[in-house]
């Protein structure tokens, strides 16, 4: 069976950047696991996977634009430090570099990164991590099979190395 829409896309995978770093990494004893075409990855990941079969290895790279674009200016913010007090907040929450759990005006969760720390004002970067950056994906196609109803409705994959209910 070959990638297509809705089918369930099992990868091993290395990561890197433009520097040689290793930024992310699947393997054979955990493999990603995804539905293809539904969204759960970048559009353009999708289709460099499209067609692939398993057995097949894949080596392709995405321009920062076709993955998590720029970083954006706007998308640093300055919160008053004061929401970071309190009794339910850990003392030492507070540090460059602190990946922190926040969420935006609407309730949506999203990690921020601190990048600034002053007496009156904590700057956050929600930008993702990536952003800016060029992904080079080196790889293998472990397993292609379609995806249930019961996959497709819940919008994720089930059964080994998926979720479980």
């Amino acid at each position: 069976m070959k990638i297509s829409p809705d089918t369930v896309v099992s990868v091993t995978y290395t990561l890197t950047l433009d520097n040689g770093a290793i930024a992310d990494e699947a393997d054979a004893q955990q493999p990603f696991l995804f539905i293809h075409g539904i969204g759960q990855t970048l559009p353009a990941f999708d289709d460099a996977l499209s067609g692939l079969a398993a057995g097949d290895a894949f080596q392709f790279s995405l321009t920062a634009d076709q993955a998590y674009g720029n970083p954006n200016a706007d998308w640093l913010i300055s919160i008053p430090r004061s929401v970071f007090s309190g009794e339910d907040v850990p003392a030492d929450i507070l540090h460059i570099g602190a990946i922190l759990p926040m969420q935006d005006q609407n309730g949506n969760p999203m990690d921020g990164k601190v990048v600034e720390i002053t007496d009156e004002n904590v700057k956050m970067d929600f930008n993702h991590p990536l952003a800016g950056e060029a992904l080079h994906f080196k790889g293998t196609v472990v397993e292609v099979r379609a995806a249930s109803a019961e996959e497709l409705d819940h919008g994720h994959v089930h059964g080994p190395g998926g979720h479980h209910h």
